[in-house]
């Protein structure tokens, strides 16, 4: 998160690596496209931003998280099966 405690992709980065690393079994239930694994990683990611600037995340930022988690698990799951 930037100085000012705005998001940017930079800052975003580490904190959603650590969310994937932290619920590998979501990631992979994702992948097979169980119910309820998206909802759940996003709601971690969401969590783990709004702690890490300690205070709640506007709608753009809520968006600018989901799609930069999405990005991520949609590459994870290219290196997978590739």
């Amino acid at each position: 998160m930037a100085d000012d405690g705005s998001l940017t992709v930079e800052a975003l980065d580490p904190v959603l690596i650590r969310v994937v690393g932290e619920h590998q079994e979501k990631v992979v239930g994702w992948m097979r496209d169980e119910p309820g694994c998206w909802g759940f990683l996003a709601g971690q990611a969401v969590a783990a931003c709004r702690a890490q600037i300690d205070r709640p995340l506007a709608d753009i930022e809520r968006r600018l998280v989901w799609d930069r988690l999405w990005w991520l698990l949609e590459n994870l799951k290219k290196e997978v099966l590739s």
